[in-house]
């Protein structure tokens, strides 16, 4: 039961992440947003997760789609998560 705690711990960290994230491309839309202690905060959080995406590119003119990547592929790794260890409960309880 520990590592279904975890799984859980695990997942809903990774949906508070996700709202960081949506928070730091909400921030783009409000000058100094950046600048204010909240906006360094979530700065700090935020660039060693996006800057494994930025190498990829994604930029179509001025608008850049690496937030919605690293969203995407955090969401997808946590639904992951959760199917392998729905399937390790099931294969281990019969």
């Amino acid at each position: 039961m520990i590592l279904g705690k975890l799984v859980v711990l695990i997942i809903k960290a990774a949906e508070i992440y996700s709202f960081v994230l949506v928070a730091y491309a909400l921030m783009s839309w409000f000058p100094g947003a950046y600048d204010t202690k909240i906006g360094q905060f979530i700065i700090n959080i935020s660039n060693p997760y996006l800057n494994l995406f930025s190498r990829l590119k994604l930029n179509v003119g001025m608008i850049d789609f690496t937030i919605l990547v690293a969203i995407l592929a955090l969401n997808l790794s946590t639904q992951a998560l959760q199917l392998i260890y729905n399937k390790l409960v099931t294969i281990l309880l019969y």
